[in-house]
This record gives C-alpha cells, structure tokens and sequence, in this order.
C-alpha cells in the first residue's frame, strides 16, 4: 500500500533530483571509431512521431554520416522489442536489434532474462538512481503522463476524467494507443484507469482498471482500434488514450486538421518512464553505445524534449539553465501535472502481471 503523500507528487520533483553538476562528457575517439566500422545501428519501436524520434535519429545520422541506422517495426510494441532480441539471438542480420527502448516493467524482466548488456553513459550520474540500474543494465530516458486526445469535430464537449469516458455521449468514441497484451503504452493505460477509481496498489489498480474498461466495453464506448493520429482524424477512435507527449505531437503533425484538444485527466493521471538497453546480442554494440551517448547527451535530450517528453536529465539542465524558454511553453501548464503519480518497478510489475493476464476474459476485447 503506498501513502496519499507519495502517491501525489509533482511532475516536476517526482523524478528524484539527479546531481547538481552537468555533465558535458563527449563519447572517446576509441568508441567512435570502433561504431564507424561497424557502420550500422538497428533499432526497433521508434515511431518518428513519437518523443521527436524522427529529429533525434536524423541528428544522428548527421553526426555520424557513417554508421547506417536500420529501422526495424517502428509501431511495434515493448513486449515485440523483447522477442525480437529472443529471436534473433544467434542472428547478426538485420533482424537483430542492437538497442531497445521500453516501458519501466521491461528493463528488469530483459535483464533477468540475460537480454542486456551493461553500459553507462557520460552523463550517468545526471540519470536518478530510482530509474537506472545499478550496473548499467538499463536506464530511465523520458517521461510523461496519461492524457485523452479528443478530436474536436467529432466530440463537442471533450471529457474531463476517466469517470466521464463512460456517458452515452462517447459512444463507440474511446480507443487505447495499442493492444493491451503487448504495449506498454496500453497497459499502463489500464493502470491510469484504475487508479481513477482510488484503487491503491498494482494489482489492485490493474484489476480496477480491468473492470473499468469492462465496463466501458459493456457500454459500447471502447473502440478496439489501436488509436493514433490517422484513426483520430479519420473518426473511427475520437478519443485516444495516449502519453502527452504522443498526443501532443500528433496534435501538431494534424496541425487543427481536425482541431483536437490534448487532456490531462482530473483524476488517475498516471505517469510512465520509458527506459534504454543494449542488447546482449547486439550485432553492432559499439554504434549501440554510440547511440545511447547521443541520446543522453545534452542534444539528444532536448530533441526528446522538442517530441513533448521530458527527457530523464531535465532537472538537472533546468538547473544549469540548458532548457530554451520555448521548449518549455509548448508544454501543458505545469499545473496539469501537480497529482502525477510515478508508480514503482513493483506497482508497474503487478500492473502489467494482472493486465496481460486478465484482459481476455474480463475485459474481452481483441485490440488490433
């Protein structure tokens, strides 16, 4: 059971403060000549539209014109990024990925799993300690929380909370950003239901959000349509439960074609950390570690920041003043975010365990 006083943290202090010093720690001459030889990174689940990962790889492949970036299934979700390293263990194609980016839950399940690889960045000390593991296996990149993206031509009076998903007038109207067996994304979205209804732990929560969405299937509101920006602006899912930063760069790629709305909930406004790994089988674990040096560097984490993210090194470039005014502005207010809760690995972990387990037979709704 975890205490109101921790559960209500503010989104600007809930991830704990990393170290006061700013790290301006380039990559070695060594790594950077070993990568160019290996002359290619593959990567997989990195939608360019989501956490301006379109800007951030482009960068890359600008500064380093020499190491290919190979894109495997960029819709794919954190559970495809996982069996896509089983699968090709004994693979060095380019099938096998060489970096993965998942939700919290899955960093420590690849990890027991021997999936990863340690590495630690240059500015390692700047990732805080409750979202990094101790030897490097993996590490917190981003956060955001739980938002409706609500297409304004389609829905008139846009909800305010979760509790207001379930009136008639959403009818066939609500989707989640993906199949809640296999995104994290999606999954976490269960969890941000459930502790709507002030359910107070992982399981519990997971299992309230269960019979929420139950509910809201019962009622003909859901839509089992994984949600995006097309399916919004084409009207079969108005309203799409998503990460802000999702929602807010659909929003400007639509650009008030449809006009939308991106909503912060009243209540269960959950947020998610998203974490880094190399695999163990990295056909390329020099340009993967290349790679994590560019995102944790101080551009890499202010393109996440262009993609509406906060990036995991944002307390400490807002304290040395590295955070241009206008990235800030873009963001919703800071108050939107004053009740985000940050769940622990444990709640994450129980959350996901019931979710993926219960959903077929509570829920019954095959999300595709």
């Amino acid at each position: 059971m975890i205490s109101t006083s921790r559960r209500l943290l503010a989104l600007s202090t809930a991830i704990v403060i990393a170290s006061t010093a700013v790290a301006s720690a380039e990559p070695s001459a060594e790594l950077i000549e070993a990568a160019k030889k290996e002359g290619m990174l593959t990567t997989i689940a990195l939608p360019h539209d989501w956490c301006g990962y379109g800007d951030v790889i482009a960068a890359f492949k600008a500064k380093y014109p020499e190491i290919t970036v190979n894109e495997l299934n960029p819709d794919a979700g954190s559970a495809d990024e996982i069996e896509a390293i089983k699968a090709n263990k004994d693979n060095k194609g380019p099938q096998a990925p060489d970096v993965i980016d998942v939700g919290l839950a899955f960093g420590p399940q690849a990890k027991a799993e021997g999936l990863l690889q340690p590495y630690k960045v240059s500015t390692w000390d700047e990732i805080p300690e409750n979202v990094k593991d101790a030897e490097g296996y993996w590490y917190g990149d981003y956060y955001g929380v739980m938002s409706f993206f609500v297409n304004k031509d389609l829905v008139t009076n846009a909800p305010k909370d979760w509790a207001d998903l379930l009136k008639p007038e959403y009818a066939g109207q609500v989707a989640l950003a993906g199949p809640p067996l296999t995104s994290n994304q999606a999954i976490l979205g269960v969890l941000a239901a459930g502790l709507s209804t002030d359910a107070k732990s992982g399981k519990d929560a997971g299992e309230a959000g269960l019979k929420y969405f139950a509910e809201l299937n019962k009622s003909g509101n859901f839509v089992p349509t994984v949600g995006k920006a097309g399916t919004l602006a084409q009207g079969s899912t108005p309203i799409v439960i998503a990460w802000d930063y999702n929602a807010l760069s659909w929003a400007k790629t639509l650009n008030g074609n449809p006009p939308t709305e991106v909503v912060v909930p009243e209540k269960g406004v959950l947020a998610g950390v998203y974490v880094q790994g190399i695999s163990a089988y990295a056909p390329h674990p020099n340009a993967a570690k290349l790679w994590m040096e560019h995102l944790y560097s101080d551009d890499g984490q202010l393109g996440w920041l262009k993609g509406f993210c906060h990036p995991i090194r944002f307390n400490a470039m807002a304290k040395a003043n590295k955070i241009p005014q206008d990235l800030l502005d873009a963001l919703p207010p800071a108050a939107a975010y004053e009740k985000a809760y940050f769940p622990t690995l444990q709640e994450v972990d129980d959350n996901k365990a019931a979710v993926t387990a219960g959903w077929d037979s509570v829920v019954g709704a095959n999300v595709q």
